[in-house]
């Protein structure tokens, strides 16, 4: 008896392209259905980059009696507490100018996922501490909500 005639030495060539045809279609399910968990990563990390900068404000404010101010667009280091932070994704983090109000500090970040918000949820941090906000980006002169 012959087990190994020529007959039986491998794959076909169809067989090799068909189960790499299935890989192929497994993996993007699951690189599809991963995105969505990368957004809730990066939204994670924009909480966690404003309590942050909560944590480094209050230290800032208990050593000088006042807020770190920025008139620029962007999260600037907060003296030694904290270097500037940036957005894991595409957004931007906001900071409210508060150059002529040290008392208040508002900065805030777009969320990926939005909930139970029909349009946008943002993530602001304050000298109130965070909130999240449905819809309207913070506008409130110095004062953050």
């Amino acid at each position: 008896m012959q087990f190994f005639t020529k007959k039986h030495r491998g794959f076909t060539l169809i067989e090799l392209l068909v189960v790499i045809a299935i890989i192929g279609i497994l993996a993007s399910i699951v690189l599809v259905s991963m995105g969505g968990a990368r957004g809730k990563a990066r939204d994670a990390q924009r909480m966690s980059d404003m309590r942050q900068v909560v944590t480094a404000q209050e230290m800032y404010y208990g050593d000088g009696g006042g807020y770190a101010t920025s008139t620029g667009p962007t999260c600037p280091a907060i003296g030694s507490y904290l270097d500037a932070v940036s957005d894991p994704g595409s957004n931007t983090y906001v900071w409210k100018d508060n150059s002529t109000c040290s008392e208040y500090f508002c900065v805030y970040a777009t969320l990926e996922n939005e909930g139970d918000c029909p349009t946008t949820k943002y993530f602001a941090a304050s000298e109130k501490g965070t909130k999240e906000i449905c819809d309207t980006a913070p506008t409130l002169g110095c004062d953050c909500w």
